[in-house]
């Protein structure tokens, strides 16, 4: 293990893993509920919609979640109706179509099986245990009615992207600190992959994690191996605060490195 780079970025992490200095990031939204009911369903639609400009997302998620009240899976049990999100709707790709089919989905899934957690776990179960294979399961059925060639909300690994935005799903709801709130346990934080973008495939490669030049699962699956290396029990412990760069104004990873 590299010793000196593990101190640099447990310099990072207590400096920059509070609660203070969430926002903005889609994850403030979590934050507005109590019940992990409904954590869950608010962070699937803020990770969904977690690409583009920071500002864009923090308004295109508030605007979503507005249509839910105050306790989103309540509303989704009780409601017939999946007109939720307005037709105007539009973030980048996403449609308020697009919205709607997932929230279908997701309020057949309650219905079902009670709560998101207890959906993976079953599809966990059916993978027998390959967390890839089961995200697949997973993403297939929030999928379920999208249209064909239609902007995918919830990312799947057999499509051999990144799949950033599920990968921060699980981390918000894998990981407990003070920024990530945590509360499942359907998968452990040892097993999740680091969400992977362009920003994070910049830092990983300046820090040695990888030469891969395409943003990818595999690329995903290094970096996640080179901060294992670093932290076995949690390699997405950095995670948050690697990514505060290039998002709050006056950080630039290249003064740190």
């Amino acid at each position: 293990m590299n010793t000196r780079l593990k101190a640099f970025l447990d310099g990072l992490y207590y400096t920059y893993q509070r609660r203070e200095v969430i926002n903005p990031d889609p994850l403030y939204f979590l934050y507005k509920y109590d019940d992990i009911r409904d954590w869950e369903i608010a962070g699937l639609l803020a990770s969904s919609l977690a690409y583009g400009r920071v500002a864009q997302i923090m308004k295109s998620v508030d605007r979503v979640l507005s249509c839910l009240t105050n306790e989103p899976h309540k509303f989704l049990l009780s409601n017939g109706n999946f007109e939720i999100v307005p037709s105007d709707f539009k973030h980048r790709f996403t449609t308020g179509h697009d919205i709607n089919v997932l929230l279908k989905n997701v309020s057949e899934i309650l219905r079902e099986y009670g709560t998101i957690e207890e959906f993976l776990r079953e599809c966990l179960r059916i993978s027998e245990g390959d967390i890839f294979s089961g995200l697949d399961e997973f993403s297939g059925r929030l999928s379920r009615g999208k249209e064909n060639g239609s902007f995918s909300l919830v990312t799947a690994p057999k499509d051999g992207s990144a799949c950033k935005r599920l990968f921060l799903y699980l981390k918000w709801l894998v990981r407990k600190d003070d920024v990530d709130p945590g509360g499942w346990n359907v998968i452990r934080p040892c097993d999740l992959i680091v969400p992977t973008d362009t920003h994070m495939h910049s830092i990983a490669s300046k820090l040695g994690f990888t030469r891969r030049k395409n943003a990818d699962l595999k690329c995903a699956v290094e970096i996640t191996e080179g901060f294992r290396e670093i932290c076995p029990e949690d390699p997405a412990k950095y995670d948050f605060v690697l990514t505060r760069f290039g998002i709050r104004a006056g950080l630039n990873i290249d003064d740190v490195l």
